[in-house]
């Protein structure tokens, strides 16, 4: 749980995670999300989700987050805080977002899990996406195929 000596910087990143989620665009599940991701050049990236009437177009918090950072010429992450409104639980990423984190922030990537309350949860991606992959994996030996 949050703790006086959490580094600044982080504390910043779970404050602007709550601030992205003002923005969100949930008029369907009426369920905001937003995510602060810390680059490791020390720039943050805030997004938040949109839904869309068409459900599959939407884009969660994370991946908004993420796709921003890239868009601007980032791809080394150091950390990334998610929030919602859920008030007793910390709630993780879905499936698709995890992916893409580790994608872009890889098994270190630090993943703080947080409530609106400010009180976080610190899960490193590894545990987040146990024997997850990313580019290298389509580099390895294959078995032959006709």
């Amino acid at each position: 749980m949050g703790d006086a000596s959490l580094p600044a910087e982080i504390q910043k990143l779970i404050e602007k995670c709550h601030e992205a989620k003002k923005n969100a665009h949930c008029p369907y599940s009426k369920f905001r999300v937003g995510a602060s991701l810390l680059t490791k050049d020390g720039k943050m990236y805030s997004g938040c989700n949109v839904e869309n009437a068409s459900y599959t177009l939407g884009l969660c918090a994370e991946r908004c987050a993420i796709f921003k950072a890239v868009s601007e010429g980032h791809k080394e992450f150091k950390a990334m805080a998610v929030g919602c409104d859920v008030k007793d639980d910390f709630l993780a990423p879905c499936g698709a977002c995890r992916q893409v984190m580790y994608e872009f922030g890889g098994k270190d990537l630090e993943v703080y899990l947080t409530k609106p309350d400010l009180t976080w949860q610190r899960t490193p991606m590894r545990e987040l996406l146990p024997s997850g992959f990313d580019g290298s994996a389509l580099t390895l030996s294959k078995v032959a195929t006709e």
